[in-house]
């Protein structure tokens, strides 16, 4: 049995929430590069090339590459053969945000629902933990915007909808974000389970390494077809038109009940801001 201390977690979501606030990935810098040179609107060429100029400065000055610094999404795979001391995994990755927000001038972005009083320091996060073989820790974190969260969409899709059903629920919350959602997207798309794992089967869809499809080779051209769809739609960059509304999709699955087809769409805007470590 490994003993890890909790402090461990903290500073690694602390670490991981500054880098994502900070830097855009380079895989996603460069397929906004390569999008750019395919976008065919000249609105659209500009704002992607903003995109990367807005990116430079913000890894240069260490300054956020968005003032929505978003709310913190972490998903957390715990070693069977780990034991935590020094306190529980909530308190250490709540202390985590708390300490990048503060540290790094990160707005502070949550509040209660009703009263809308700020909570004044970004938590808690939204956390998500599952039990893995070994003696590791495996943290994943997300900033979530609420540009991008707000058009995301859930919906009970009947088995008669099928995979055409699916696939036109996508593109058509894609198409009907517009400009709000902060395009070029990266989507997560899930599909099966029931209400609330549909929603976290798209969620973590995001977390696969950017871009690259899905090894199930029906999946794979599903995603596909709705990339291909969804940037036909003429949104484009910043919604100023083009051909360029997403850069990626993502799609998980899940079986299901045999009355239903839950599906769901999360949206992430092009900053696409994750990070991981294994401790």
């Amino acid at each position: 049995m490994r003993k890890l201390d909790v402090r461990e977690i903290s500073d690694a979501v602390a670490r991981l929430a500054t880098e994502a606030a900070y830097r855009l990935g380079a895989s996603e810098r460069e397929a906004i590069d390569a999008a750019r040179s395919r976008e065919e609107s000249e609105h659209g060429r500009a704002a992607l090339g903003e995109i990367l100029e807005n990116a430079e400065l913000a890894a240069g000055g260490e300054r956020p590459l968005c003032q929505d610094t978003g709310l913190a999404v972490v998903f957390v795979e715990l070693g069977l053969d780990v034991h935590l001391t020094g306190g529980s995994l909530r308190d250490a990755v709540d202390e985590g945000v708390r300490h990048a927000y503060a540290e790094a001038y990160l707005r502070k972005s949550v509040c209660d629902p009703f009263s809308r009083a700020n909570t004044g320091d970004n938590a808690p996060a939204v956390l998500h933990v599952c039990t893995a073989p070994g003696d590791g820790v495996h943290i994943r974190f997300a900033a979530k915007g609420g540009g991008s969260e707000n058009c995301s969409r859930l919906a009970m899709l009947t088995p008669a909808d099928g995979r055409e059903g699916v696939k036109r629920f996508a593109v058509e919350t894609i198409e009907r974000a517009g400009a709000k959602s902060c395009p070029p997207l990266v989507v997560g798309v899930g599909v099966g389970g029931n209400f609330e794992t549909c929603a976290i089967l798209a969620k973590r869809a995001l977390l696969r390494e950017f871009g690259r499809p899905s090894p199930d080779a029906d999946l794979a051209a599903l995603e596909r077809e709705i990339w291909e769809e969804a940037n036909a739609t003429g949104v484009g960059p910043s919604g100023l038109g083009g051909r360029v509304t997403v850069l990626a999709v993502h799609v998980e699955v899940a079986p299901c009940h045999i009355a239903s087809l839950p599906v769901a769409v999360n949206l992430d805007c092009h900053a696409h801001r994750h990070g991981e470590a294994v401790l």
